[in-house]
């Protein structure tokens, strides 16, 4: 019966309710955005360009793409946009065949360095036939060693260098790469899934302005919207980048997100750069409280983090996934992470775990809660308290904390909007 499924859908929205929701690749929409996912696009398809369907009936859905290739190129100061990609791993595949072959030589950052899976053999990359090397890793500074890769790039001569990752921690050197890239005729591509709304806030920095050739992106971790993907690049690789997408991965792109998406830009445009801001004031905070409680959180030495992101090796408590399960049972909601030095094997229970703190700076959270958070990890990692009485405690601390901020339901221009 369909009232199972409902029943199991109030079960989960109770729990994320009562929980504080700290996984990085995380967040929520604004009311405004969710009711686009209700209109009739979400039952509509629309091939093809803006103004070049395979389909009728497409001219409103054509405006609506119109309006997000036009708020895109604005917000990131892009020369092209395609809207179309519906996740950010399908971004990722079309950058890849419009710009490498089978056979081709890549640089990624590997997984355990925080590398996406895509970037690597056993996902996207491979599918695609590529040969994937990793670059060398500076496990103090959690970035890209620089002087070492341009060593290793004059040897291997790779056709693109992938930079971006799922642990994030620092700004990655793009302009550095993209000059030793430019030595040996290759491109450069920047996967900003994590770190879009920060771009966007203008508090990490545009990829493209540095020298990336192209930036692909999945558009609700950091950033406001559904999830969908995006892509940017210069112009010159427009038609490959076009064609990557529609023929080549995308046949119909979710038309009900879509909408959802150019709401998500117009709350970026007003709202982002003082969310982004906020969102690294709390990600340092909460690292720092970790790190005076006594955990190890990496990056000590450059100030833990410049994203939403901290990593903390837990090791010593047994491992990332019995860390990630008793923070669960005390509504702490995280993932376990693989560590640089650990070894792919080790994804089953990692030396790490990875917090992310963009949801609950949505949710109106600052300073004073990251360090409430804090404690609430302590207690429960040091069993100062029982889970059940800490799940309580946390309950309670939610309950301040329900409503999705910077969005134009606070303000009157959401009257305008509608």
């Amino acid at each position: 019966m369909y009232s199972e499924v409902f029943s199991i859908i109030r079960k989960h929205n109770e729990m994320m309710r009562n929980s504080i929701p700290l996984i990085a690749s995380e967040n929520l929409t604004s009311e405004i955005v969710r009711k686009c996912y209700l209109s009739d696009f979400g039952h509509r398809y629309a091939e093809g360009k803006v103004g070049e369907r395979y389909y009728a009936g497409c001219r409103y859905i054509d405006e609506i793409e119109s309006i997000a290739i036009r708020l895109t190129k604005r917000l990131f100061d892009a020369e092209h946009a395609n809207v179309q990609p519906i996740s950010g791993v399908v971004a990722n595949l079309a950058a890849l065949f419009a710009f490498t072959n089978p056979n081709d030589t890549i640089f990624s950052i590997s997984i355990p360095c925080g590398g996406h899976i895509s970037h690597d053999r056993m996902s996207a990359a491979g599918l695609r036939g590529l040969r994937v090397v990793h670059y060398p890793f500076d496990i103090e500074s959690m970035n890209v060693d620089v002087s070492a890769t341009e060593k290793l790039a004059k040897n291997v001569k790779p056709k693109l260098f992938i930079l971006g990752s799922s642990l994030i921690l620092f700004r990655q050197p793009v302009k550095e790469i993209a000059e030793i890239a430019e030595d040996l005729d290759a491109r450069v591509m920047f996967d900003a899934s994590h770190v879009l709304g920060l771009i966007a806030g203008r508090v990490y920095p545009n990829p493209i302005k540095e020298g990336a050739d192209v930036l692909t992106a999945s558009t609700h971790k950091t950033f406001f919207g559904p999830q969908r993907g995006v892509i940017l690049s210069k112009a010159e690789f427009a038609k490959a980048i076009d064609k990557a997408v529609f023929p080549g991965v995308v046949s119909n792109h979710h038309l009900h997100s879509l909408a959802g998406y150019v709401i998500s830009l117009m709350e970026m445009l007003e709202f982002g750069e003082a969310y982004a801001r906020q969102v690294v004031k709390n990600a340092r905070v909460l690292a720092e409280s970790l790190h005076e409680l006594g955990y190890r959180v990496l990056g000590e030495r450059y100030g833990f983090t410049e994203t939403h992101q901290i990593a903390v090796d837990v090791r010593p408590l047994g491992g990332g996934d019995a860390v990630a399960r008793k923070l669960e049972s005390a509504g702490i909601i995280l993932n376990k992470n693989l560590l640089p030095w650990d070894s792919l094997e080790q994804a089953a229970n990692p030396s790490g775990i990875r917090i992310g703190v963009q949801e609950v700076t949505r949710l109106g959270m600052r300073e004073d809660e990251m360090r409430e958070i804090a404690n609430f990890i302590d207690l429960t990692l040091r069993e100062k308290k029982s889970a059940e009485e800490i799940r309580r405690r946390v309950a309670e601390f939610r309950r301040g904390f329900q409503t999705v901020k910077y969005t134009f339901e606070e303000c009157s221009a959401y009257t305008e909007i509608c």
